[in-house]
């Protein structure tokens, strides 16, 4: 029952994304045309955003029954990091083209060009819609790869409305300059998203603590619920890929229990650290007098 609920949830999964990606995917092409047709700075700059979200989609459907793949041999954490890869490629696509709508954009500060503004209000609806229509597709899920994407393109929503407004503004005032100072506003913040992302990836590859975790607020847990703990040493906690959590640790206990109490306090303090979302552990117990010579005892006692 349990595997056939899973499958089911990443097909649904799988399914979500992929309506997503198509709905991108085919309205950057009308952005790129509508972008040239309107003479519009701030579609084409909106245009490589969602070029981006494409081919990020893109990878994440492709990569979203890839990075499922159990463990072997060779790779024995399995392919979950292939979604790192995919971020990584997505992020310098961006930058390229964030890079060639600045170009382009600067330019038209000092000398703007006249816009079609009818033309781009269009566009703007549609962007509202089909992006909108995506998000929708999204939030139905319930991974959080799902929700991240989800977020992503509500993003792009609210970049459409943007686009709107200026359209409005330049439908019943002549003043063109509003296009470029809008693209490079968009193409400031996805800058700013892709160094985000680069710096999330570049500490997931250097395996730092995850996000929003503590070693020292993770130890407190550990002894205030396990009261048979005298020292915890040798932590490690990393991230496969921002969601897969693993910690590894050794610790020290009072007495000499025997083997079933000892596999009912793996078995404890593995819920423990599932509830807060470290889903692999990994430890070693030792007994009090093995562990006297470690000075952090002294200290935990």
């Amino acid at each position: 029952m349990h595997n056939h609920t899973g499958h089911t949830h990443n097909h649904e999964s799988h399914k979500n994304i992929g309506v997503a990606f198509v709905l991108n995917a085919v309205f950057v092409l009308v952005e790129i045309i509508g972008g040239l047709l309107t003479n519009s700075v701030a579609i084409l700059s909106d245009a490589i955003h969602d070029l981006g979200d494409s081919f990020s989609l893109g990878l994440s459907w492709f990569l979203e029954k890839k990075s499922m793949k159990s463990g072997n041999s060779k790779y024995t954490y399995g392919y979950k990091r292939l979604s790192l890869i995919g971020a990584l490629m997505n992020a310098i696509v961006l930058t390229i083209g964030s890079v060639l709508i600045v170009l382009r954009a600067v330019p038209r500060l000092f000398s703007p060009e006249p816009i079609e503004a009818g033309g781009m209000a269009l566009l703007a609806v549609l962007g509202i819609i089909i992006n909108g229509a995506a998000v929708l597709s999204l939030r139905k899920g319930s991974k959080i790869s799902e929700k991240v994407v989800s977020l992503h393109l509500l993003e792009d929503v609210l970049g459409w409305c943007a686009v709107l407004v200026v359209s409005i503004v330049l439908l019943f005032a002549d003043i063109p300059v509003l296009d470029p100072i809008l693209s490079l506003l968009i193409t400031v913040f996805v800058l700013r998203n892709i160094i985000k992302s680069f710096k999330g990836i570049i500490k997931i590859f250097l395996q730092a603590v995850p996000e929003g975790y503590d070693i020292n607020e993770i130890k407190k847990i550990l002894f205030d619920k396990h009261t048979e703990l005298m020292d915890i040493h040798g932590e490690k906690l990393w991230t496969l890929d921002g969601e897969n959590n693993i910690m590894t640790f050794h610790i020290c206990i009072k007495g000499n229990p025997g083997v079933p109490e000892m596999v009912e306090l793996k078995r404890s303090i593995k819920d423990t650290l599932r509830e807060i979302g470290i889903q692999d552990v990994t430890m070693e117990i030792e007994n009090m007098d093995n562990c006297s010579n470690n000075p952090r005892l002294e200290q935990n006692i």
